[in-house]
């Protein structure tokens, strides 16, 4: 059993333990307080002695900058100087400047006052020559008797004969000149043309020619009281004309298309051998229609022989209808064709397109297949007809200008008119009667002859040219030149002809003595 003298020990050694343990705990405090002071002691001392070195170095700092800027300041204060002696210079300049422009002004002003009085000086010369001229003038009408606008007068009618006998020599010189050069070539080119080109020509007459089987046929075709003949003529608008003559009968009409279609419907209706008024109306309606494919198809092959494709189909219609259509005995059709292809063989051989040279020349009498419906010439219809289907201005003025309606501004113009004249005028295109013959020479020789110093004209070579027989004492041979030119000139512009006519002046000096 524990004693209490056990348990009294063993508190005390708890009590000691206890005290020894609180002894320690409070030494330890206060060594701990003692180093914090120490820390902070020391702490102290470290932020003084910082204190001090971020002074001294601000210090530092401070300087450093202080004389940075004493530099900049030293540097502005000479570059200022520096601008101040600029400016004072400039200056000095601008007033020298000042100077020398008041110096101008007054040189100037004195210049002007002296051009002024040279102004009125000349003036008041002039006045003096005025008047000096005034009284010569004066003088020299007293004493020639003649007023100024008769001394102008014939002044200039001196001057007129002296620059007639000038320009006279200048044209010959000029044509003489200009035809060495063009002469040979346009002759090369034209006869290239011709040579090239060649075309089978057949006169179309008004009146057309059906073989018929027998006479007996005749009977049928005049019918009962001649009721199928009348009816036939009512349906086609031709004459049929059945006479004497064995196995044919004649189908007459000015209108070459009715023509046609009367003749191709009588051999139609001979082949079917019933000739009575109805059937005679069926035949007709159709032989009609029938035509108006002939026509185009006539009108494509022209197309297509001349090189000219997409033509709208307007046109291509009226080239068909010119296949039926004669100009002094030239099938029309052939002959514009013909034009198309001389116009592309020229072009070629010039340097222009021969695509529309062509278009032109195959388009150039499309006209003549409506002036008989439309009022006016074939040129001008043909030209607001192609307008209508799209044809370009190149085009257009060929059209409108290959007879020279208008003034010429195209050479594809010119090309067509030269092709036409070839086409027209060689020998076998074209035939005319004899009136519009012998009317033609005598108009060429009328308008040679209104001329004062004519004497006599004579045409020859079939109107291709003229001789004209001039006065030697009422021109000279310059003025004979002129004179030729004035000539050709009043014939090309009052007398229709094809082709060109050749004026040849003659002027001679004879002298006759007689020896006894």
């Amino acid at each position: 059993m524990i004693s209490v003298e056990m348990i009294l020990a063993g508190l005390g050694g708890a009590a000691g333990l206890f005290a020894l343990l609180f002894l320690y705990n409070r030494l330890q405090i206060l060594q701990a307080k003692k180093q914090g002071k120490e820390l902070l002691d020391q702490a102290a001392k470290d932020g003084e002695n910082l204190k001090k070195q971020a002074l001294l170095d601000a210090r530092e700092e401070a300087l450093k900058e202080r004389g940075k800027l004493m530099l900049d300041v030293d540097q502005s204060r000479k570059e200022l100087r520096q601008e101040e002696r600029e400016l004072e210079k400039a200056r000095s300049a601008v007033d020298q400047k000042e100077g020398d422009l008041v110096k101008r002004e007054r040189t100037v002003e004195a210049a002007q006052r002296r051009a002024a009085e040279a102004v009125e000086q000349v003036e008041r010369r002039k006045q003096s020559l005025d008047k000096i001229l005034q009284d010569q003038r004066s003088l020299l009408e007293r004493i020639t008797n003649l007023s100024k606008d008769e001394a102008k007068r014939l002044l200039l009618d001196r001057l007129e004969r002296e620059l007639e006998d000038e320009v006279g020599g200048r044209l010959k010189a000029h044509e003489q000149r200009m035809k060495a050069m063009s002469e040979e070539k346009s002759r090369d080119i034209i006869l290239t043309a011709i040579q090239r080109y060649a075309a089978e020509h057949t006169a179309a007459s008004t009146v057309s020619t059906v073989d018929i089987p027998s006479d007996d046929m005749k009977g049928r075709i005049i019918g009962r009281e001649g009721r199928n003949i009348r009816a036939f003529e009512k349906a086609t608008g031709v004459d049929v004309i059945v006479d004497d003559t064995p196995g044919v009968v004649v189908v007459s009409a000015f209108d070459a298309v009715r023509r046609e279609i009367g003749r191709l419907a009588l051999l139609r209706l001979i082949q079917d051998g019933r000739i009575h008024p109805a059937r005679i109306e069926e035949i007709v309606v159709e032989t009609r229609d029938e035509m108006q494919t002939h026509i185009m198809e006539y009108g494509r092959q022209a197309c297509q022989d001349a090189g000219v494709p997409k033509v709208n189909e307007k046109l291509v219609e009226l080239l068909g209808r010119l296949r039926f259509r004669t100009s002094y005995s030239q099938n029309v059709l052939s002959h514009s064709v013909e034009v198309a292809q001389l116009c592309g063989l020229i072009a070629d051989e010039i340097g222009l397109d021969a695509n529309i040279a062509r278009r032109c020349g195959l388009l150039h009498d499309v006209g003549k297949a409506l002036d008989h419906e439309i009022q006016g010439g074939h040129p001008q219809i043909g030209a607001d007809v192609a307008r209508r289907a799209g044809e370009n201005d190149i085009v257009l003025h060929a059209i409108a200008g290959h007879h020279d309606d208008i003034t010429i501004q195209r050479p594809y113009t010119v090309l067509v008119a030269t092709a036409d004249a070839i086409s027209a005028s060689r020998p076998g295109a074209r035939r005319e009667t004899l009136e519009k013959y012998v009317k033609r020479l005598q108009d060429l020789e009328a308008v040679a002859c209104e001329f004062e110093e004519v004497e006599g004209a004579y045409a020859i070579q079939a109107g291709r040219e003229i001789r004209v027989l001039v006065d030697a004492a009422k021109t000279t041979d310059e003025s004979a030149a002129h004179l030729c030119r004035e000539i050709a000139r009043g014939i090309e512009e009052r007398v229709d002809y094809p082709g060109e006519v050749k004026v040849t002046l003659l002027r001679e000096t004879r002298a006759v003595e007689y020896a006894r």
